[in-house]
């Protein structure tokens, strides 16, 4: 029954309309995608009025075309020039733009290409085979289980801040005080708009990231008159081509990072309201934290770029998993198509996938489909792109803040988010020079807003503090929050501090606890598990005296190199 189901829906999906229509979202997703300021949710609503008039498959065909695309497009303008096209790649500037800046943005795009690829596979095998039962686990997550994963994500600004951990969370506390800025979502309460009206909505945040991001690197590129005549790479001479080869081979060696980026994406999908723009940072941060060389990310490391994109396009799974199996969207872009699903009197819910197998597996069709449509149309329009590598820098610079004005614009049609773009600018630069990271203010406006909100909806179900503690998946994130706020003091002295040798076991242990609150066999299998591994790891230092020299130190040196 199954596979005659499939079959059902592979006809509607192949059919040449239908086809067409992935295409061209496909295209139009990528270009979205790459243009910064304009979302793909935004792309997604101007396609909704025309997908009325179509049947439901050729509806959304288009529309799951444009969020591929529009996933994978946010690489483009994060590699060439620094600028996130889309929250979903803020992590990819980290190391993809420096990669481009030492001469590698062929291979740098093929890495980012090709890890969304694998990455949005990943999703569309889970989308596929384990919707109903992964999307139960979202009905898990109560308003304290999502405050601590949203914790555990700000202790990220850990090892985002490299060396200079003070200015590191300086720039995060800043995050988080602009995210406070207007009124409370819930009471809708006034605060620290000092009097100025346009204060009182707060800010934005994509024209925050695009300031802090996009302007503040132009006016350090243009500041200096040889750096501003220069091209983005050096070597103008040499045709430049995208090296599928070499990063598919790069992957290949790396299929540990793309399948934990790949699974973080989408469980992160999973839960209602938080997206790719804290999978693609967490899944970076995780990568840097299982490296041997963590001091060589954000000079162009490949490990960089393969995790934040495999995860961003993973989870468009895991929220569409959500989406069909429970009739809840994880994400705004998927609150437009289940709008669209219910023009079409479709509701998703429990029983969607038995009752309308045809149409449920048409969805899972389209979305692996148009995986491969950008891969192929990428292939095309990036070494287009490449082109933009050899533009003199102050010609692109006037270039890309016009597009940044634009897309700034059309997010609200209010100029106060132009002067948002403009102040949060010059707040870069500054703290450029005086040498702050910004990546951690991005994470603290991001992640700022929804902290709070559910803060304020754990609080107003129950005053009882205790409940972060002995609900289970709160307790596993604030276990894992701890943890992670200590593993950059970990990684610096592994291998040098007996304290190290005890690091592992007891994080195992710990996080066994939560799992055996669920009260569940396969989860309390899990935990017994990781006590037994916890207890192997200390009986092996025990046995040979808690010397580090024992312990597993492998010389640091990159396992991967750029071809």
């Amino acid at each position: 029954m199954i596979i005659e189901n499939i079959g059902l829906a592979a006809a509607q999906v192949f059919e040449f309309h239908n086809l067409g229509l992935m295409l061209i979202g496909v295209f139009f997703g990528i270009i979205a995608g790459a243009i910064p300021g304009f979302t793909v949710t935004m792309a997604v609503v101007l396609s909704l009025p025309f997908t009325f008039g179509m049947e439901p498959v050729s509806g959304l065909s288009t529309m799951l075309g444009i969020y591929v695309g529009g996933l994978s497009g946010g690489l483009i303008s994060g590699m060439l020039m620094g600028i996130p096209g889309t929250p979903a790649s803020v992590a990819t500037t980290f190391d993809g733009f420096p990669a481009v800046r030492n001469g590698k943005a062929g291979y740098a795009l093929g890495l980012g290409v090709w890890s969304s690829f694998f990455g949005g596979l990943f999703g569309a095998l889970v989308l596929a085979t384990l919707a109903p039962s992964i999307a139960l686990i979202g009905l898990e997550f109560e308003p304290w289980a999502v405050f601590s994963l949203i914790i555990f994500a700000l202790t990220i600004t850990a090892s985002l801040a490299g060396d200079n951990m003070v200015k590191g969370l300086i720039a995060g506390n800043f995050g988080l005080l602009f995210a406070a800025l207007g009124a409370e979502e819930i009471n809708a309460i006034d605060r620290l708009h000092f009097g100025i009206e346009e204060l009182s909505a707060g800010f934005a945040y994509l024209p925050v990231l695009i300031g802090l991001f996009a302007f503040s690197q132009l006016l350090g590129d243009i500041e200096d008159p040889k750096v501003a005549k220069a091209s983005l790479m050096e070597k103008t001479d040499i045709k430049v081509k995208i090296e599928h080869w070499n990063a598919v081979r790069t992957i290949a060696r790396s299929w540990v990072n793309v399948l934990r980026s790949s699974f973080i994406g989408v469980f992160i999908g999973v839960l209602p309201a938080a997206g790719s723009s804290i999978s693609n940072i967490l899944a970076y941060d995780q990568a840097k934290k299982a490296s041997d060389h963590p001091e060589t990310f954000g000079t162009g490391e490949p490990q960089g770029i393969i995790a934040p994109e495999a995860a961003n396009n993973a989870t468009a799974g895991g929220a569409l998993t959500t989406m069909m199996a429970l009739g809840i969207p994880g994400s705004p872009l998927c609150a437009i198509m289940l709008g669209a699903l219910l023009i079409h009197n479709v509701v998703p819910s429990p029983v969607f996938i038995s009752e309308q197998p045809v149409l449920a597996y048409a969805i899972f069709t389209a979305f692996f489909v148009a995986h491969f449509m950008m891969i192929g149309m990428q292939t095309f329009a990036l070494n287009a792109f490449l082109y933009i590598t050899r533009v003199p820098m102050y010609t692109m610079a006037a270039v890309i803040l016009v597009y940044c004005a634009i897309g700034t614009f059309a997010l609200n049609n209010s100029p106060f988010d132009m002067w948002t773009l403009f102040w949060f600018g010059l707040l870069g630069y500054l703290m450029k020079k005086f040498g702050f990271p910004l990546a951690p203010v991005i994470l603290g406006v991001v992640l700022g807003d929804l902290a709070e909100l559910n803060l304020n909806r754990a609080w107003t179900i129950s005053e009882d503090v205790s409940l972060f503690v002995t609900q289970p998946w709160s307790l596993f994130f604030l276990l894992l929050a701890a943890f992670s706020t200590l593993f950059p003091w970990y990684q610096k002295f592994r291998g040098k501090r007996t304290w190290t040798l005890a690091f592992m076991p007891l994080m195992l242990m710990c996080l066994s606890v939560p799992l055996f609150m669920m009260n569940t066999p396969i989860r309390m299998g899990i935990g017994i598990v990781m006590i037994g591994l916890g207890a192997w790891l200390l009986w092996r230092s025990h046995r040979t005296g808690w010397a580090v020299d024992a312990a597993d130190t492998v010389e640091h040196k990159p396992t991967i190199e750029a071809a």
